[in-house]
């Protein structure tokens, strides 16, 4: 799914720096893990992976991607779903599982009740998330995914995996400009074509990983890996107002909503690292804190905290190096005066701490 920040396209490159800077190890902790897009690549580079984030859709993507090391088998399941040899043959249970929920009935849910504009009818202006089918179609299988972790016809992680292809799938056919901040007013082609369900991507790994969901900051002092890679955000945008819906989908926990586009609270779940008076001094509380060989800081030109300030605070704890490179702008972010800017400069800090 697209993400704000997301490294998935320069994750190479990223890699190629840290290997010429001798950057190496066995353990690997992803401290601000989004859509694990990082931690997945340092899982198939065959790392012992830790990774955690605030909102609950990445803890999904995490469970899914990061824990699980093997392909779900569904076994429970299937065999009380009763179906007919033709549909099963070639399939893996994975696909078996998605293909009956893609022909399960509609049901009429939180989602098309409040994202839809059959649902929102009553307002001003309907929301246009989801059409009115997909709307329909996202409850009925959210419901049924958490039905059958009820009735124990699935593993915990099969749970997490279901749940992991919905918000995958979602994200290519929701309304939306690549953020959930707003909607478009007509409808997007891809936005109106019937959803269907999407495996994941299985990553096979028999090392044991760990995963969190909760603010980061209170892990910190149990931290001792080999490398700590920090991606926090950049700039005063919280991540739950931006991708609120994803949240809504994978919680799936009716919350209280507002506004023109069905807000939902996140008071509990704000980073500190969206704010310039908090931001430096909760880099540094990490940097004290934590145990580990090197600390890689992703990070942006165009962020809060300074370029100057990170390497004079760096500088206490350990050697640094500073590695820039252009990339691609992300879309979503392109107002203002930056509308005519389309890259952006990559930071790379490499704290190599003092023994």
């Amino acid at each position: 799914m697209r993400y704000i920040g997301n490294k998935e396209n320069i994750l190479e490159k990223i890699f190629t720096i840290l290997n010429a800077h001798g950057v190496h190890g066995k353990s690997f902790f992803d401290l601000f893990s989004g859509t694990t897009s990082v931690a997945k690549y340092f899982k198939k580079k065959g790392y012992e992976v830790h990774c955690s984030d605030l909102m609950y859709m990445s803890y999904c993507l995490q469970k899914a991607y990061i824990e699980n090391g093997e392909e779900p088998n569904f076994t429970k399941l299937i065999s009380s779903l009763n179906l007919k040899n033709d549909k099963v043959l070639f399939a893996t249970p994975l696909e078996i599982v998605l293909e009956y929920l893609n022909h399960i009935p509609d049901v009429k849910g939180f989602i098309f009740e409040n994202y839809t504009p059959a649902g929102t009818q009553y307002m001003e202006r309907p929301r246009m998330y989801f059409s009115d089918e997909n709307g329909l179609r996202i409850d009925a299988i959210r419901i049924q995914i958490e039905n059958w972790r009820k009735l124990l016809l699935i593993t915990e992680s099969e749970y997490y995996i279901l749940l992991a292809c919905l918000i995958e799938t979602v994200s290519l056919y929701a309304n939306v400009a690549g953020v959930y901040a707003a909607f478009y007013k007509k409808w997007d082609p891809r936005a109106v074509k019937r959803l269907y369900m999407r495996p994941i991507e299985i990553i096979p790994n028999t090392k044991t990983h760990h995963v969190y969901c909760g603010n980061s900051l209170d892990l910190v002092c149990s931290i001792n890996v080999d490398i700590l890679y920090l991606d926090p955000p950049y700039n005063e945008r919280q991540y739950l107002p931006n991708y609120h819906l994803v949240e809504t989908i994978a919680a799936y926990d009716s919350p209280n909503i507002r506004g023109v586009t069905g807000m939902r609270e996140y008071g509990n779940k704000k980073s500190s690292f969206c704010n310039p008076q908090t931001a430096l001094r909760d880099l540094e509380y990490i940097v004290a804190n934590a145990k580990f060989k090197y600390l890689v800081l992703s990070y942006n030109s165009e962020g809060i905290m300074h370029q100057e300030q990170i390497i004079s605070m760096f500088s206490k704890y350990g050697n640094v190096v500073l590695e820039e490179f252009e990339y691609l702008r992300f879309k979503s972010n392109n107002n203002g005066l930056a509308k005519t800017k389309k890259h952006i400069n990559e930071q790379l800090y490499i704290l190599t701490k003092y023994e």
